[in-house]
């Protein structure tokens, strides 16, 4: 059996490991256009901090490759020929396949600003490369950064650089930070947190065009940096699978990791999935989430028996200090408290918990995933008592 993979963060490697469950034997093939052993993306703000190097970033170790028998590619794949079961790598070599895997991942999107191209230091911030590139764009002293973006990306990227450069300017059109994540309680206590180390921020605020090193936003303000990063946004990257899949905003797949054409399956952040917490099928760009529909797709790929059917939107993140977990979706009756920059807001309804905001006391978090996770009945437990101490769950009936 020949497995290609086309792909190397956490949905591949989940693949990998998914198919060695099963078949000990067939030839794994990764093919990937970035030059590394596979690394969490999310630490590439704690490698500009500092806190992280190259070989402490790997999402496996050193032998994981050659421990499961996986051939490495390093090659961009140009197309995918369904029929010939084939993939065709931009040098023009086709590398064939009996089940294929598209873990191609997602993009930052850089909208079509007016003057964009006058700006000579611009940085997107979705890979180690991208921070590489920053950080060497950083190595002249007291650099104004102005990012675009407000969310996961965005804040992370500030917290990177900060010690780095003379200031930094965050800018959102929304009305709050990370607004895809917290509510408005919450996304205040953060940007309080973030602003006390000096971090300014511009919110509901667009930017009209760029001249060169000069931001003139749509109220007339014209804002001056050194350096922009572009962190508006992410896109699956969906192409190689147009007009031979079904794609909505993202691939569709069922609960196997199946797309609609035969033999190939997706992963990652590339795919939209049901989100139990909802019912809605979306895309959710996370990394456990990609992990799991990885593992769950190899073991198919070889023959196995798997479902994913438990996925929901979860973010664990910290600023500079201060950690916060969020998941599910907000609906329904709420459970609130707040001490100081400890926030707690839980949500719940039809006899389930659909979603919770921690920030600060985020120990427990854990628990009340599970509940979400498997839309455990609250009238199966002292829901009143595991609200105030959810690590009392274990004594209750």
């Amino acid at each position: 059996m020949k497995y290609v993979i086309i792909g190397n963060s956490a949905a591949g490697v989940g693949t990998v490991e998914g198919i060695r469950q099963i078949d000990k034997e067939g030839e794994i093939t990764i093919i990937t256009d970035e030059n590394y052993h596979t690394y969490s993306r999310p630490l590439i703000s704690y490698f500009l901090l500092g806190k992280t190097d190259e070989e402490r970033m790997k999402y496996r170790d050193n032998d994981f490759y050659t421990k499961n028998n996986v051939k490495m590619i390093n090659a961009t794949a140009k197309e995918i020929n369904a029929k010939a079961k084939q993939v065709i790598l931009s040098s023009g070599e086709k590398i064939p396949y009996d089940k294929l895997m598209v873990a191609t991942g997602s993009s930052a999107f850089v909208p079509p600003f007016e003057g964009l191209d006058s700006v000579k230091d611009k940085f997107t911030f979705m890979s180690l490369d991208d921070a590489k590139k920053l950080e060497i764009s950083l190595a002249q002293d007291d650099r104004r950064v102005l990012i675009i973006g407000a969310g996961l990306i965005g804040l992370k990227c500030a917290e990177g650089i900060l010690k780095r450069v003379n200031h930094i300017t965050v800018l959102d059109l929304a009305p709050r930070i990370l607004s895809s994540i917290l509510d408005e309680g919450g996304a205040k206590i953060v940007q309080s947190h973030l602003e006390s180390k000096n971090i300014e921020f511009k919110l509901s605020a667009s930017v009209k065009k760029f001249e060169q090193n000069a931001a003139i936003l749509e109220s007339g303000e014209k804002i001056q940096f050194d350096v922009l990063v572009l962190a508006v946004g992410v896109r699956p990257n969906t192409a190689l699978l147009k007009g031979i899949a079904k794609i909505d905003k993202g691939i569709e797949v069922n609960s196997k990791s199946e797309t609609s054409a035969p033999d190939i399956y997706a992963a990652g952040d590339c795919t939209q999935t049901t989100d139990i917490s909802c019912g809605q099928n979306k895309i959710m760009a996370l990394l456990p989430n990609a992990y799991m529909q990885g593992e769950c797709a190899g073991i198919n790929m070889a023959g196995g028996e798997k479902k994913f059917e438990n996925a929901i939107p979860m973010n664990a993140i910290g600023f500079f200090g201060l950690h916060m977990v969020t998941a599910g979706n907000y609906s329904g009756d709420v459970y609130a408290k707040t001490e100081g920059e400890n926030y707690k807001r839980l949500f719940y309804g039809n006899n389930k918990l659909n979603g919770y905001i921690l920030i600060g006391g985020v120990e427990r978090a854990g628990i009340y995933t599970s509940l979400i996770r498997e839309s455990k009945p609250l009238d199966t437990i002292d829901f009143k008592q595991v609200c105030e101490k959810p690590e009392l769950i274990a004594f209750v009936r």
